[in-house]
Parts: C-alpha cells; structure tokens; sequence
C-alpha cells in the first residue's frame, strides 16, 4: 500500500497522531480502526480514485461494536424477521438525492473484463438495461451481504458506500439472491417485509434478483483478483434465471 494511515490521518482534523489498528474484511480496499481521545472510527484507504457508484468515504458511519453476520445467520425465522423490521426502518429515511445508476455502473465493470464470455455479458447487460426506472424510490443500502449487517444488538448496516435512491426490492432481492434462500425463507422475508402482503410483491423481486445477479457477475469479474470458481458458480445462476 502506497499512502500509509499516519499520512491520510495527518490530513482530517482533529485525527492527526490517533491509534489504529487494521480490520479484516474489504475487497477493494484497507480498513483500519481509528481512535483519537474518546473518539472511534474506521479509516478505508483505496488504492485508486473513487468513482460512481461508489460514495465518498467522508460520509461512511463511524465504527461500532457488534457481531457480524454470517451465512447461517439466514437460517433463523427470528433474524430474517428482524432484518426485515430493519430494511423498513432503512426504506423510510429521507431520499438521498442521488438515484441508482445501473447501466452506468455496468459499463464500467466491462470495460475492465478480461475472462467473461461476451455473449454473457451481453445477456447481463440487456438485463440491465431493461429494468425501468422504479416509482417508489426510497433510500437503499445496496450491497445488504451478511458482512455488511452488524447485531449491536440492534441490527445496524455496515458499508454505506453504495448507497443511494433505488427500489426496496432491490434491497430484498440482493438478501435473498446472494444468501441462496430457499422457497420457505423467501415467503418468510417477503411477508415479514410486506406485513403479509409479500406474494403481491414476487414478480418484482424477481426481476431485482436476476438484476441483481447480472450485475454481481459483471462485478465480480471485472475484479482483477476474483475467483474463478465463484465467477463461475454466478454465471450460472444468472444462465438459469434467465432460462
């Protein structure tokens, strides 16, 4: 890493000479626990400029305790029901001025693929392109992995760096396309969401999910350290939603 944590902090008042320690996590970038006096918060140092759709770092939360969510933690009726409970809270803040720009970000992701088919790309792309602009923006997370939610013990969101106006369901489709929920836990989540009203919902979530898969996919392969037997396994489930 070129900049070190003593230089960016030198440069934010009132954090020159703090303690830091480094956090684990982060594809795209260092993170690092920062404390100055009684005061805490978490550094994140990219190595390249930071550009749409991505916020700028100033904005990010500061540091909390809590446990991250795992994987496992989808398998239980309680937190899904919780994280719904959370996602409605979430969805009801105030609009963000800036709106969910999914084309945009897809064109950049491939203009760094090396590896990925083309006649993929174009498939994910159309996808893309298809969805409309949705009536009901509200203000979303838009990255809701199991790292990103943190029990404090209330249910908080980690990593704002995407956030903006989007459609709810693209929230909800991304908790449910990336965890793999099953049918039960889908019902589960949407009706929990939709105070029972969830089923009215599922052909919307549907097309968030598959857009959501198109562009992890474009994502994920446009990182130059990706995996490729997870690029492949998405691929795949992008081929079959659009079967």
């Amino acid at each position: 890493m070129s900049i070190s944590p003593d230089d960016v902090l030198a440069g934010i008042p009132g954090w020159k000479g703090a303690r830091y320690t480094k956090l684990r996590g982060g594809l795209t970038n260092v993170t690092w626990h920062v404390v100055h006096g009684d005061r805490s918060g978490v550094l994140k140092i990219d190595e390249d400029g930071r550009e749409e759709p991505l916020n700028t770092r100033s904005i990010e939360a500061e540091y909390v305790e809590g446990t991250v969510w795992k994987r496992s933690y989808f398998d239980t009726d309680a937190n899904l029901e919780e994280l719904a409970s959370a996602l409605k809270r979430l969805h009801s803040m105030p609009l963000t001025g800036r709106s969910f720009d999914a084309i945009s970000a897809a064109r950049r992701y491939t203009e760094e693929i090396k590896d990925l088919d083309a006649d993929t790309i174009s498939r994910c792309t159309e996808v893309i392109e298809r969805m409309r602009r949705p009536m009901n923006l509200c203000c979303c997370h838009n990255d809701l992995v199991a790292e990103n939610l943190i029990s404090t013990p209330e249910l908080m969101f980690l990593d704002w760096e995407y956030a903006c106006d989007n459609d709810p369901l693209f929230d909800l489709a991304t908790v449910v396309e990336h965890h793999e929920l099953n049918e039960s836990q889908v019902v589960l989540f949407l009706d929990a969401y939709f105070h029972g009203d969830g089923q009215r919902w599922r052909e919307n979530l549907e097309k968030n999910r598959k857009l959501y898969l198109a562009l992890v996919l474009l994502w994920m392969a446009a990182l130059p350290a990706s995996d490729a037997d997870e690029v492949k396994s998405v691929a795949e489930r992008f081929a079959t939603s659009c079967s």
